[in-house]
């Protein structure tokens, strides 16, 4: 699986399963929705598994900004709440940190 679909996933199931412990601690939601919060949660992980890297740490420090800017599409696209320029000059900036790690030259 190419690192980016699988770090595009990872960010989808990682928000999803956080939304739906949200939904019930914050929104007042059913505990049914911490089924599918646990399931997804645990395919996130699995799927960080996924992402070709030599070492975890850098998979997880470049996932960083792909989680940041995946949050704020859900921001827009799920809640509704559309991203003002402080939210995606944030989302941007992150974003280049993941490049910086992901492409950076290694010894």
């Amino acid at each position: 699986m190419p690192s980016l679909l699988a770090y595009a996933a990872a960010a989808l199931a990682e928000i999803a399963g956080c939304f739906a412990f949200w939904a019930w601690l914050r929104l007042g939601h059913s505990a049914a929705w911490l089924a599918p919060g646990l399931l997804a949660l645990a395919l996130f992980a699995y799927l960080l598994t996924r992402v070709e890297a030599e070492a975890a740490g850098r998979t997880f420090a470049a996932y960083g900004g792909v989680y940041v800017a995946a949050s704020i599409l859900w921001l827009w696209l799920a809640e509704g709440q559309r991203p003002d320029r402080w939210d995606l000059t944030g989302g941007a900036v992150c974003l280049a940190g993941t490049a910086i790690i992901l492409l950076g030259p290694r010894a």
